[in-house]
């Protein structure tokens, strides 16, 4: 059982796939303080320096009674909150982070592209069918090229 495992452990899709989650992992985390540090500052100060962390609805006060100047406050008091605000921010940061992979992967594609093939075949200058570019007669029409 231990042999099975350790070749199953060591072909090469799974070493790839368990390189990729650890890259993928730490890419995760630039990305997540890119649009948490660098994104969203200014997006909320073009917003009117709306901070939408701290949008909420009080389900249930804790004690004391509300209201709360802050979602954190609320929910040391023990509130029961619907904190539509971090929502918000999480759909505004996905779809910044899914933009921002979608700019790395189209720049990995471009990058990645590569030249057109070499033609292997010609067309004969008599019949126009596709013929090896080494040959000297066509086989379809019998010319010679």
């Amino acid at each position: 059982m231990f042999k099975e495992f350790r070749e199953f452990a060591m072909r090469g899709n799974v070493v790839d796939m368990a390189v990729g989650i650890v890259i993928g992992g730490a890419f995760g985390k630039i990305i997540s303080s890119m649009v948490a540090d660098v994104l969203m500052p200014p997006i909320g100060l073009l917003l009117g320096g709306v901070d939408f962390s701290n949008l909420y609805v009080v389900l249930k006060d804790g004690t004391p009674a509300g209201p709360y100047a802050a979602l954190d406050l609320a929910q040391k008091a023990g509130s029961v909150t619907l904190n539509y605000g971090l929502f918000i921010n999480n759909i505004v940061s996905f779809t910044i982070v899914a933009f921002a992979l979608f700019m790395v992967i189209k720049a990995m594609n471009t990058l990645r592209r590569e030249a057109p093939a070499a033609p292997t075949t010609k067309n004969c200058p008599q019949c126009a069918m596709a013929i090896p570019l080494a040959a000297k007669r066509c086989p379809n029409c019998t010319s010679e090229i």
